[in-house]
Protein backbone atom coordinates (compact mmCIF):
# COMPACT_ATOMS: atom_id res chain seq x y z
CA UNK A 1 0.00 0.00 0.00
CA UNK A 2 0.82 3.16 -0.65
CA UNK A 3 2.03 6.12 2.00
CA UNK A 4 -1.15 7.69 2.72
CA UNK A 5 0.61 11.57 2.03
CA UNK A 6 1.29 10.31 -1.64
CA UNK A 7 -1.98 8.43 -2.49
CA UNK A 8 -4.19 10.49 -4.74
CA UNK A 9 -7.90 10.70 -6.08
CA UNK A 10 -7.47 8.51 -8.34
CA UNK A 11 -6.44 5.67 -6.17
CA UNK A 12 -9.78 5.50 -4.17
CA UNK A 13 -12.23 7.05 -6.62
CA UNK A 14 -15.26 5.37 -7.58
CA UNK A 15 -14.93 5.53 -11.63
CA UNK A 16 -18.29 4.66 -12.66
CA UNK A 17 -20.09 8.11 -12.35
CA UNK A 18 -24.22 8.64 -13.65
CA UNK A 19 -25.04 12.16 -15.20
CA UNK A 20 -28.43 13.22 -15.63
CA UNK A 21 -29.87 16.02 -18.00
CA UNK A 22 -30.78 19.14 -15.56
CA UNK A 23 -34.43 18.66 -17.13
CA UNK A 24 -34.70 15.17 -15.50
CA UNK A 25 -37.39 14.66 -13.14
CA UNK A 26 -37.00 13.80 -9.40
CA UNK A 27 -38.95 10.57 -10.32
CA UNK A 28 -36.80 9.44 -12.84
CA UNK A 29 -33.46 10.37 -11.39
CA UNK A 30 -34.95 8.62 -7.95
CA UNK A 31 -35.81 5.27 -10.41
CA UNK A 32 -31.88 5.77 -12.47
CA UNK A 33 -29.94 6.34 -8.79
CA UNK A 34 -31.96 2.92 -7.50
CA UNK A 35 -31.69 0.92 -10.66
CA UNK A 36 -27.57 1.71 -10.92
CA UNK A 37 -27.30 1.64 -6.72
CA UNK A 38 -25.38 4.87 -6.83
CA UNK A 39 -26.09 7.71 -4.10
CA UNK A 40 -25.40 10.99 -6.09
CA UNK A 41 -25.99 11.66 -10.20
CA UNK A 42 -24.29 14.25 -11.95
CA UNK A 43 -26.46 17.27 -13.37
CA UNK A 44 -25.74 17.84 -16.52
CA UNK A 45 -26.70 21.20 -18.51
CA UNK A 46 -25.19 21.91 -22.60
CA UNK A 47 -23.02 18.55 -21.89
CA UNK A 48 -21.41 20.61 -18.93
CA UNK A 49 -21.20 19.54 -15.41
CA UNK A 50 -24.04 22.01 -13.19
CA UNK A 51 -24.57 20.31 -10.28
CA UNK A 52 -24.97 17.34 -8.37
CA UNK A 53 -28.31 15.59 -6.74
CA UNK A 54 -27.56 13.08 -3.92
CA UNK A 55 -30.00 10.85 -1.90
CA UNK A 56 -30.00 13.43 0.93
CA UNK A 57 -31.10 15.49 -1.25
CA UNK A 58 -34.48 13.79 -2.29
CA UNK A 59 -34.78 13.13 0.97
CA UNK A 60 -34.61 16.47 2.37
CA UNK A 61 -35.84 18.74 -0.09
CA UNK A 62 -38.21 17.14 -2.16
CA UNK A 63 -40.15 16.11 1.05
CA UNK A 64 -39.64 18.96 2.38
CA UNK A 65 -41.28 21.24 0.00
CA UNK A 66 -43.81 19.04 -0.96
CA UNK A 67 -42.11 18.85 -4.78
CA UNK A 68 -44.10 16.94 -7.61
CA UNK A 69 -42.67 13.93 -8.77
CA UNK A 70 -42.53 15.78 -12.35
CA UNK A 71 -40.28 18.34 -10.68
CA UNK A 72 -37.01 18.71 -12.79
CA UNK A 73 -33.97 17.77 -10.93
CA UNK A 74 -32.28 20.97 -11.58
CA UNK A 75 -34.72 22.16 -8.61
CA UNK A 76 -32.97 20.31 -6.28
CA UNK A 77 -29.57 19.67 -7.32
CA UNK A 78 -26.78 21.31 -5.04
CA UNK A 79 -25.19 24.00 -7.06
CA UNK A 80 -22.06 25.33 -7.54
CA UNK A 81 -20.88 21.87 -8.24
CA UNK A 82 -17.64 21.23 -6.18
CA UNK A 83 -15.28 19.26 -7.64
CA UNK A 84 -11.76 18.35 -7.24
CA UNK A 85 -8.69 16.97 -9.82
CA UNK A 86 -7.85 13.53 -10.54
CA UNK A 87 -4.13 14.17 -9.05
CA UNK A 88 -5.03 16.02 -5.92
CA UNK A 89 -4.30 14.21 -2.45
CA UNK A 90 -7.07 12.27 -0.43
CA UNK A 91 -6.10 15.07 1.97
CA UNK A 92 -7.08 17.76 0.24
CA UNK A 93 -10.33 16.32 -0.90
CA UNK A 94 -11.23 15.47 2.68
CA UNK A 95 -10.54 19.63 3.88
CA UNK A 96 -12.50 20.59 1.05
CA UNK A 97 -15.63 18.02 2.05
CA UNK A 98 -15.49 19.27 5.69
CA UNK A 99 -15.21 23.21 4.69
CA UNK A 100 -17.78 22.64 2.47
CA UNK A 101 -19.91 20.08 4.17
CA UNK A 102 -20.43 18.09 1.61
CA UNK A 103 -19.93 14.35 1.41
CA UNK A 104 -19.46 13.48 -2.43
CA UNK A 105 -17.11 15.45 -4.47
CA UNK A 106 -17.03 14.90 -8.21
CA UNK A 107 -13.49 14.07 -9.81
CA UNK A 108 -12.49 16.14 -12.87
CA UNK A 109 -9.80 15.50 -15.27
CA UNK A 110 -9.61 18.57 -17.36
CA UNK A 111 -13.40 19.51 -18.17
CA UNK A 112 -15.06 16.13 -17.85
CA UNK A 113 -16.11 13.99 -14.78
CA UNK A 114 -14.25 10.55 -14.29
CA UNK A 115 -15.13 9.79 -11.08
CA UNK A 116 -16.31 10.55 -7.80
CA UNK A 117 -14.54 10.40 -4.07
CA UNK A 118 -16.85 10.17 -0.93
CA UNK A 119 -16.91 10.55 2.64
CA UNK A 120 -16.95 6.84 2.83
CA UNK A 121 -14.17 6.26 0.62
CA UNK A 122 -12.26 8.25 2.94
CA UNK A 123 -12.78 5.97 6.13
CA UNK A 124 -12.36 2.92 4.26
CA UNK A 125 -8.85 4.44 3.64
CA UNK A 126 -8.47 5.34 6.90
CA UNK A 127 -9.51 1.82 8.04
CA UNK A 128 -6.42 0.43 6.12
CA UNK A 129 -3.65 3.37 7.13
CA UNK A 130 -0.37 2.29 9.22
CA UNK A 131 -0.43 4.21 13.07
CA UNK A 132 1.82 6.61 11.46
CA UNK A 133 -0.27 7.79 8.89
CA UNK A 134 -3.59 8.16 11.42
CA UNK A 135 -1.01 10.03 13.44
CA UNK A 136 -0.20 12.84 11.10
CA UNK A 137 -3.73 12.95 9.80
CA UNK A 138 -4.99 13.77 13.70
CA UNK A 139 -2.60 16.43 13.54
CA UNK A 140 -3.22 18.15 10.36
CA UNK A 141 -6.78 18.22 11.81
CA UNK A 142 -5.86 19.49 14.84
CA UNK A 143 -3.60 22.10 13.26
CA UNK A 144 -6.37 23.03 11.06
CA UNK A 145 -9.20 23.42 14.15
CA UNK A 146 -7.14 25.14 15.99
CA UNK A 147 -6.15 27.39 13.48
CA UNK A 148 -9.10 29.43 13.46
CA UNK A 149 -8.43 30.23 17.05
CA UNK A 150 -5.06 31.53 17.19
CA UNK A 151 -4.26 35.41 17.44
CA UNK A 152 -0.77 34.56 15.08
CA UNK A 153 -2.61 33.41 12.06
Amino acid sequence: MKNAKTITIADVMTKSVISVDASVTVNDAAKMMEDTKVGALIVMEDNSPVGIVTDRDFAVKVVAHAYQITTPVKQIMSSPLFSINLDESVRTAADLMHDRGIMKLPVIDGENVVGIITARDIVNLLAVCVEEDVRDMYFHSVVKIFANYSPYA
